[in-house]
């Protein structure tokens, strides 16, 4: 079937993003075609899309046939998707085998790269995941009512240099600090997760810090922040939450300054200059 350059896809996990993209490309004059991922995506993405494919992780050909079925020539990966999932839950199909026998590195970015890969060799394009939400982007300075006093501002520094070499490693994107110590590295288990091992080990006054990987790609998994973030950091009395500006997403961001400002957090978008300092 020849691709209708209105038609757009999306392959969907948890969260807001998927139907704030929905709402969004409508407007934009597109017709929105879902791959929705069983246990992950919500019932509401699936009843706002013009037509929706169900699928477990690994089904690669049939959400390939799907979208060749729609004449979709363009897709987005948006939303969350358990990452523990990979050790169960999955029901692979024969080209994600040969795929993933391919896949020297099974982290995040190798596996997304690679059904990228999958899907513009198939003649269908991945875009960047904020194609017409660019302003869900994190905002630079300070969000909330409180600023990071001095020692807060050196465990931001501290911990970015440690995010930053994980990010490296493809490892996760957030850190967990307190007095130029590391409490807790984010790995498979989630920001969230991380935030309440690390936090209940210093006690209180956690400062968190969440950035990019190193030649991050746009097209997915970018770092993101919401109200359940906040949550999390009130369960262990946590102090700071620093995000890099301009490369990763907030959701809920009203709601969001108001928890922490109820809470004394202080929420902080840190931009990276070209020397390596940061500007905050």
């Amino acid at each position: 079937m020849e691709i209708d350059p209105r038609n757009i896809g999306i392959i969907a996990g948890a969260g807001q993003f998927p139907l704030l993209f929905i709402e969004a490309a409508r407007s934009a004059g597109r017709r929105v075609f879902v791959i929705a991922h069983k246990n992950e995506t919500s019932e509401a993405v699936a009843d706002a899309a013009d037509a929706v494919c169900w699928v477990k992780l690994g089904q690669l050909g049939k959400m390939i046939k799907f979208f060749k079925d729609q004449a979709v020539g363009e897709t987005v990966f948006l939303g969350a998707i358990t990452k523990t999932r990979i050790f169960r839950d999955v029901l692979p199909d024969f080209r994600c085998i040969a795929l993933w026998n391919t896949i020297n590195t099974k982290q995040d970015d190798a596996i997304l790269r690679a059904v990228a890969g999958a899907l513009e060799s198939d003649g269908i394009k991945v875009l960047e995941s904020t194609l017409y939400l660019r302003h869900l982007l994190f905002p630079k300075g300070v969000l909330t009512r409180k600023k990071p006093n001095k020692e807060q501002r050196t465990d931001i520094v501290f911990g970015w240099r440690h995010a930053r070499a994980i990010g490296s490693l493809d490892i996760g994107q957030c850190v967990v600090v307190r007095n130029l110590s590391v409490a807790a590295v984010e790995a498979i288990e989630g920001t969230d997760a991380a935030i309440i091992r690390g936090g209940g080990l210093v006690k209180e006054k956690a400062v968190v810090v969440k950035v990019k990987k190193p030649g991050q790609d746009f097209r997915f998994d970018l770092p993101a922040t919401g109200l359940t973030t906040i949550e999390s950091l009130k369960s262990v009395q946590a102090s700071v939450l620093a995000v890099e500006a301009g490369q990763s997403l907030i959701f809920d961001r009203q709601k969001m300054v108001e928890a922490a400002d109820k809470a004394g957090i202080v929420i902080v978008g840190v931009e990276e200059l070209e020397d390596g300092s940061l500007d905050f």
